[in-house]
């Protein structure tokens, strides 16, 4: 496998730091709320073979300069920076759960940069059963009030959303690329994400898209999956038997199949 490499660059709103490997059609992966590029490890082993994969840090971690404020709108824009620096016009993306919302949020306002669309165990809606922003934020920040860092949570937060044990080393790249976020910036994503509602513009989303989703998460449970697939307009949809939250890391092999097969026009 060729190695990966990391990189950074200036972009007209600042820094961005992503990862890269492979040649062939441009794939881009959006990590969640808990992760930074290093999440996508066996993702990017499995396509390098085929494509050119970007496994990006969204804007405020690891290598990433952050927004002020942090919205949905303006991370589509750097989404849109980084192709523009790599002379990328159209690309497939894979995004799991924040990321996710970020994949939608692009394809809402560059439709014209987004392909194909892998989401994987996200939501079309914060709250839909029910929770309240301020006591979710409340929960998520608390250990950084208490004076904790998302590498000091970084395991016992994975280990809480998975629904079984994962391979050691893919645990330990997830416990590493959580510890590279900093304080601020998850402090401004937890901020950014409740304000993510786009139900009412599903039906605008032309790109043909995957809904994938771990039977057992239950923090964007299969209902979530549901209404985003029936939303959108051309879309096939995927329940992972016996995976949790994290359905790229906690089954790599079935993620990345069902992820091929898409990709590669296979809807059966």
């Amino acid at each position: 496998m060729t190695k990966w490499t990391d990189h950074t660059a200036r972009t007209s709103s600042g820094e961005v730091g992503w990862r890269e490997v492979g040649l062939g059609e441009p794939l881009l992966f959006l990590h969640g709320l808990g992760g930074t590029r290093g999440s996508w490890n066996p993702q990017l082993a499995y396509f390098a073979s085929g494509r050119r994969c970007i496994a990006w840090d969204m804007p405020g971690y690891g290598e990433s300069t952050g927004e002020d404020p942090l919205t949905y709108e303006r991370i589509a824009s750097r989404v849109v920076e980084l192709l523009d620096h790599l002379q990328i016009d159209r690309i497939d993306m894979v995004g799991l759960s924040f990321g996710g919302m970020h994949a939608l949020h692009t394809a809402l306002n560059h439709p014209e940069r987004v392909g194909q669309l892998v989401l994987a165990d996200t939501s079309p809606a914060f709250g839909m059963n029910g929770t309240r922003p301020e006591e979710w934020k409340a929960a998520r920040l608390g250990a950084m009030d208490a004076g904790e860092t998302p590498a000091s949570i970084a395991a016992p937060v994975l280990d809480s959303i998975v629904a079984s044990p994962l391979a050691p080393t893919v645990r330990d790249d997830l416990i590493a690329a959580f510890a590279r976020i900093p304080v601020d910036g998850f402090r401004a994503a937890v901020e950014c994400l409740p304000h993510n509602d786009i139900r009412d513009r599903l039906h605008e989303i032309e790109s043909e898209a995957l809904v994938i989703v771990g039977e057992l998460d239950e923090e964007t449970p299969v209902e979530y999956a549901q209404v985003l697939h029936d939303g959108l307009p051309d879309s096939t949809m995927v329940v992972m038997p016996g995976v949790g939250h994290l359905s790229p890391s906690e089954d790599p092999h079935a993620f990345n199949e069902h992820v091929a097969h898409f990709l590669n026009g296979d809807r059966s």
